[in-house]
């Protein structure tokens, strides 16, 4: 095997769905900074996720309202208005 390609650690970690606030206990060899104690009492690095099976709504049959109107202004004010946009407006 080459040395350095396969991740040194395998551990148990702390997932966190932050939408729907639901952590649960997995083995994971990603890297993260942030800590958190679980229902055990022992410290666990915890990875987040935006989402997971408790807050997606094929599985919940809820759906989540999500900001695109902030994200297209956004990407207009950082890029501006194509020149379709103002050959349409005219």
């Amino acid at each position: 095997m080459k040395k350095d390609l396969h991740p040194a650690t395998y551990r148990t970690v702390i997932f966190r769905d932050i939408n729907a606030n639901i952590s649960w206990l997995g083995r994971s060899c990603a890297k993260t900074r942030d800590t958190d104690k679980f229902e055990d009492g022992n410290e666990y690095p915890l990875i987040k996720l935006e989402i997971s099976n408790e807050s997606h709504p094929f599985f919940t049959g809820k759906m989540q309202y999500v900001d695109t109107a902030g994200r297209i202004d956004k990407f207009n004010k950082k890029f501006g208005k194509s020149r379709f946009a103002k050959a349409s407006e005219e």
